[in-house]
């Protein structure tokens, strides 16, 4: 069995750099491969001579010229441009395997994260050792006792994360004595209806959240029509086409305050599934699922 504790980090000015500069080398290292992967599919198309793109042969490529082409790459852990691109080969996969749609480039500022291999990371207590960086500390020690697979350092809003992936061995299987059967009905309005008759409401962290978002949003569009008229433009009027908009101290303030919101609505909800799923595990041996295409009826605007 397979389990992942994702444990806050509380990491220095400096050892944040080093994060921002590792997750920016990881991204870089994904665009250009998914970059020289396209290019070199289609040349492998027009000629069926020249070799089809791999992820191993990309990785071997990026080696040969990171020291000349990219030598910051060299800054942050060598598991950082290597991990993206095995990531990307893992994307392609699941492409041809009709279980993914196909890869897109990534955007600063979104899922920043890079991944280390069990040999390049340790753990002692409450803290991790991380290449070319050294001890950064945890909030807690991990939980779990077994092989550590890989770790993943990942930033949401402004707080660091690292998820380490253990391999344990699999627990003891439980057969219930009454073998209770319940069906789960998903839904929009309420979470889960059960078979049994009882009724799952889900927490309406958005609803609530809704007064305090629509605030902030609004203080920051204020904001940003005072940076435009700082940069020349009348109020009103739109962003030209590659033009940047230089933001102030308090516009990232600002935008700083929306994330943390953001994510804790999404906390919000991932516990309330956490819930749910862990009452009926414990309840029930036997769950018969409806097949619905939840995300679909959502964007429906009578249902949603």
């Amino acid at each position: 069995m397979i389990s992942a504790h994702k444990i806050a980090l509380d990491p220095n000015n400096v050892q944040e750099t080093y994060f921002r500069q590792a997750a920016g080398t990881a991204r870089f290292a994904y665009n250009w491969a998914l970059h020289q992967w396209q290019q070199q599919y289609d040349a492998w198309k027009s000629d069926p001579t020249l070799p089809k793109p791999s992820e191993a042969a990309l990785r071997r490529q990026l080696n040969a010229i990171k020291r000349e082409q990219f030598p910051w790459m060299l800054e942050v852990t060598k598991n950082a441009p290597q991990m993206a691109i095995i990531h990307l080969g893992q994307a392609f996969q699941n492409f041809f395997a009709g279980t993914a749609a196909y890869p897109t480039f990534k955007k600063k500022g979104r899922h920043d994260r890079f991944t280390l291999t069990n040999d390049q990371f340790a753990i002692q207590g409450s803290r991790v050792h991380i290449p070319k960086l050294g001890w950064v500390r945890m909030h807690e020690p991990l939980r779990f006792m077994g092989k550590v697979l890989e770790g993943t350092v990942s930033r949401t809003a402004d707080r660091w994360f690292l998820s380490v992936t253990v391999e344990m061995p699999d627990p003891p299987s439980v057969r219930r004595e009454n073998q209770a059967v319940v069906g789960v009905d998903l839904g929009v309005s309420a979470l889960a209806t059960l078979s049994t008759g009882e009724r799952i409401r889900g927490p309406k962290a958005y609803a609530t959240a809704q007064k305090q978002l629509r605030r902030l949003s609004q203080h920051f569009s204020r904001q940003m029509e005072a940076a435009k008229m700082r940069a020349g433009l009348a109020p009103g009027q739109p962003i030209p086409k590659g033009m940047v908009i230089p933001w102030s101290k308090n516009m990232q303030k600002t935008q700083r305050r929306m994330a943390r919101l953001h994510a804790r609505i999404a906390n919000i909800r991932d516990h309330a599934l956490h819930q749910l799923t862990t009452m009926l595990v414990e309840r029930f041996d036997v769950m018969a699922i409806e097949d619905l295409n939840v995300a679909g009826m959502l964007k429906n605007h009578k249902l949603a």
